[in-house]
């Protein structure tokens, strides 16, 4: 599988479950192929990603990402190849290693070192058993991976690699480390606002969460930003590299330069107004940047 350059990446769990079926809807029609959905704090991915493939026909929908932590690796193994089999290779398993406060502090389980406990967990889904019919078409298994050691073993042992928060620069270290043949499905955040006051203010809040995650520090600061740019919010450097906003003129030049610096697919999370904590999909800016438009 190959996908489209544009696919959605989009928070569901802000839409009641009928409107999350409009929005699959809607998005196919738009002429997506693969609509990327995460696992935090609200619908368990297999469950979410089974209703929206039960009001879809074509689309790939992918977990971006599915938290090992939440399922051994037999069940995960078990839930890919259920989907897969059942909607015909349109589920797209995404895996990560979340972080430290979403897992100790939220699951009250013990965070390991990220690569070997991924690799232990890859590794013991080679070895799952399973005991139903297996799919006749299976959709790609990629990593969510910031660092040069977790983008190796997406390389090395997945399909490839899907990051987040990440900048056209860290594309480009990734597809180096990648090489060619490997997916790369970057997540890119994006705001249809041209006022900076206002796009800033709708960044800073999807950002509040990130800034507090060590994962995306650190992969930050690698590529220039400093602590200072994590303070109060966040600053404008920050929020200018991790989110695109402006026009439509503006985004897709973003999400050029992750093409040009070797990304298969932007991940557009096109951010619209906060409902429950969350920003729902902001429907005019997919519409605009939709394949064919």
């Amino acid at each position: 599988m190959t996908p489209k350059n544009i696919g959605v990446w989009a928070a569901v769990d802000a839409l009641p479950a009928a409107d999350a079926a409009k929005f699959v809807r809607s998005v196919e029609a738009a002429g997506y192929d693969t609509l990327w959905i995460p696992e935090g704090m609200g619908r368990e991915v297999f469950g979410a990603s089974a209703w929206l493939l039960a009001n879809s026909t074509t689309i790939t929908i992918a977990s971006g990402i599915a938290n090992i932590y939440a399922r051994d690796a037999f069940s995960a193994v078990a839930s890919r190849r259920t989907l897969n089999e059942q909607w015909n290779g349109r589920f797209m398993l995404g895996l990560g290693v979340s972080h430290v406060p979403l897992v100790e502090g939220l699951r009250h389980s013990q965070y390991g070192k990220p690569v070997p406990t991924m690799r232990a967990y890859l590794e013991a889904m080679e070895q799952a058993p399973y005991g139903a019919p297996m799919p006749s078409k299976m959709g790609p298994l990629v990593l969510a991976a910031l660092g040069p050691l977790m983008l190796a073993l997406a390389r090395d042992k997945t399909d490839g690699a899907h990051p987040y928060n990440s900048m056209p620069e860290h594309t480009a270290e990734a597809r180096g480390i990648l090489g060619a043949g490997k997916l790369l499905c970057v997540e890119q955040a994006a705001i249809l606002e041209t006022d900076p006051p206002k796009a800033r203010a709708l960044a800073r809040q999807f950002l509040q969460i990130y800034i507090g995650l060590p994962n995306y520090v650190n992969m930050w600061k690698r590529f220039g930003l400093t602590d200072a740019d994590m303070a109060g919010g966040g600053s404008d450097r920050l929020v200018d590299t991790v989110v695109a906003w402006g026009d439509e003129a503006a985004i897709r030049r973003r999400i050029d330069a992750h093409l040009q610096a070797g990304a298969d697919q932007v991940c557009v999370q096109a951010l619209g107004p906060v409902v429950g904590g969350m920003c729902a999909p902001d429907l005019k800016l997919l519409q605009l940047l939709a394949p064919g438009a």
